[in-house]
């Protein structure tokens, strides 16, 4: 999958994906990362990319001709993968499902990172394909957006993750938190793993960490389980079945 990442600080974004899974992923070849320096759209001699607000106002919004010209320079000479996005408040908040959106596209996306007060809206009206928010904060730049999105999609490309079933057994990956996770000792400070994780028996591992992700779930985001239309009776007995009331 091809990512061209268009910011004004690209040390910072190649920095971060030459190390762990997004590094693993690009070296293997999954994961087909371009990061563009929005500067290279700059006409003048000083570089520049931003201007004062029309109305007046605080800080300095980009300026539309570096932006559009660094795209299209790209676009012209290598192609580009679509949609191209802009990282936003004003989005579509990103999730699981946005996420496997983007990856089943198959051709690849760009990722346009904002700074200062904003971007031109005519950026937004008539160079990108849409908007994409990683929630309900603010942030200096849309960097540490694109590297969350990166690493959302890259771990689910085939290959990127050590085990296949990793991506399809975590938080979201159903509609649901993922299940508490355990590791050696059995025993730390008194408190105890729970002995059906000890047991050998998958079935009932399996059964218990549904039961889990389901109770989690239901006490720390119950509209992740109204967005799935509420529990099914079978979740309703292994809830019970768990000692869980509903």
């Amino acid at each position: 999958m091809r990512v061209d990442v268009f910011t004004l600080f690209p040390q910072a974004v190649d920095g971060f994906c030459q190390v762990s899974l997004l590094g693993r992923a690009r070296r293997g070849g999954q994961l087909d990362l371009r990061v563009r320096d929005l500067r290279a759209g700059s006409s003048d001699p000083h570089r520049s990319v931003d201007d004062a607000p029309f109305g007046g106002g605080p800080g300095m919004v980009l300026m539309p001709e570096p932006v559009f010209r660094a795209v299209e320079q790209v676009e012209q000479n290598e192609g580009l993968p679509r949609p191209l996005l802009l990282l936003s408040p004003a989005g579509r908040r990103l999730d699981q499902g946005v996420v496997r959106e983007l990856v089943a596209s198959g051709s690849g996306f760009s990722l346009l990172c904002g700074r200062y007060e904003g971007v031109d809206q005519r950026v937004a009206d008539h160079l990108v394909d849409g908007e994409l928010s990683i929630g309900d904060v603010v942030l200096a730049g849309g960097e540490a957006a694109a590297l969350v999105v990166l690493e959302a999609t890259a771990r689910l490309l085939p290959g990127v993750l050590g085990n296949a079933e990793s991506a399809a057994d975590e938080s979201f990956s159903d509609g649901l938190l993922e299940y508490p996770h355990y590791t050696r000792p059995a025993e730390f400070r008194g408190w105890k793993v729970p002995e059906v994780l000890l047991s050998g028996d998958h079935g009932r591992v399996a059964r218990w960490r549904r039961a889990q992700g389901l109770r989690r779930t239901l006490e720390r985001r119950p509209d992740l389980i109204e967005a799935r239309g509420g529990l099914r009776p079978d979740e309703v007995q292994l809830l019970a079945d768990h000692g869980y009331d509903t």
